[in-house]
């Protein structure tokens, strides 16, 4: 999963996001999606969603151990 198609998003998976504070280094938050913010189906720098603590970003990928 990359994080450029919506329809493998959802609310409640547990997701790695580039803030866009964050854009230049490519730092990555780890977190639960609690809304998706992208309506459309594909997005080629991934769907930007929102967290369950507030922080907006664009899905990377699944959170692993490793990117938290």
């Amino acid at each position: 999963m990359n994080g450029q198609q919506r329809n493998e998003i959802h609310r409640g998976l547990a997701v790695a996001i580039v803030l866009k504070k964050d854009q230049r280094s490519g730092k990555l938050t780890c977190g639960i999606i609690k809304d998706i913010l992208t309506s459309a189906p594909f997005h080629s720098r991934g769907i930007k969603v929102r967290l369950e603590d507030g922080q907006v970003g664009r899905v990377k990928g699944l959170a692993t151990q490793s990117a938290s």
